[in-house]
């Protein structure tokens, strides 16, 4: 895909972090003076004091959104700018398998963006339903890793059943259930004993956690299909959307997940790959 000019940059920082708050302001400075338009999160606008820089919408087409954090900021941002927003992640947290670069990294990076010097990599996005067994209520959500269905710490085993459209996949009796992109195959799927996934690929891996039949293993099934689960015990269980939102899951309750219809865009650079990355991340060697 061809990179965009770039005319409109917004900066998103994760607040928690001093050292976010202070590289986004610092960012929003030295994008302004090369006449770039530049707008900020409303968080840190209020912690610096800056009173010179609009505030971040994600509601507004940009050229670039710069996100400042780890993966956690980067997957919030992702499910809600506008589709087509190239994402571009600095990591100033701890693995950062979605992050692009570290802080050092970031002018140099940046002044090669400018010149157009990068590619936009394509992620799918999962959109969640809850639909309550009433069949009246439902809840919608955006994944970009993942759809996690899970027991509470101290409940019993649960019993869910899957549908791939329409047909009986699997009875599972298990702690829970992970549902993931590939662009979360390198998250709990990975932790659980999922595959990592390439993620370009258009496909979901179904991942029990601590399934009781050992048989029962990872699968993955083209991301065309629509993957419902649904809850066949009556217990305290939890459906969770990139660890960041969700809802209590009651019996007969399904999960309904789709492909959305539009990706996620990330900045890629030319001289790095998905395999850089998971050397680097998971100490492979080379």
């Amino acid at each position: 895909m061809k990179p965009p000019s770039i005319r409109r940059v917004g900066v998103v920082a994760r607040f928690a972090s001093r050292e976010a708050v202070r590289t986004a302001a610092e960012l929003a400075d030295w994008l302004k003076r090369r006449n770039i338009a530049v707008e900020l999160d409303e968080a840190c606008l209020r912690a610096r004091n800056l009173t010179d820089v609009a505030p971040f919408d994600p509601a507004t087409r940009y050229d670039l959104a710069v996100v400042l954090g780890g993966d956690g900021t980067l997957l919030s941002v992702a499910r809600t700018v506008l589709p087509g927003v190239p994402l571009l992640g600095v990591n100033l947290g701890r693995l950062g398998f979605l992050t692009e670069m570290s802080r050092s990294e970031l002018y140099p990076t940046l002044l090669r963006i400018l010149a157009g010097d990068f590619e936009i990599e394509e992620r799918s996005l999962f959109d969640v339903e809850l639909r309550r067994a009433d069949g009246v209520h439902s809840s919608r959500y955006r994944a970009f890793n993942d759809a996690v269905i899970a027991k509470s710490a101290l409940a019993r085993i649960i019993e869910l059943t899957i549908q791939i459209n329409g047909r009986l996949m699997a009875q599972v009796r298990a702690d829970g259930l992970i549902v993931s992109t590939p662009n979360g195959s390198t998250a709990y799927n990975l932790s659980a004993g999922g595959p990592i996934l390439y993620p370009a690929l258009p496909v979901a891996v179904l991942t029990p956690i601590c399934p009781h039949t050992l048989s029962l293993r990872p699968i993955v099934v083209p991301d065309q299909a629509t993957i419902e689960v649904t809850l066949e015990t009556e217990q305290e269980v939890f459906l969770s959307v990139d660890g960041q939102e969700g809802s209590g899951i009651s019996y007969h309750d399904t999960v309904r997940v789709t492909r959305a219809e539009a990706p996620v865009h990330l900045v890629r650079m030319r001289d790095r790959s998905f395999y850089d990355s998971l050397r680097d991340k998971l100490k492979w060697g080379g």
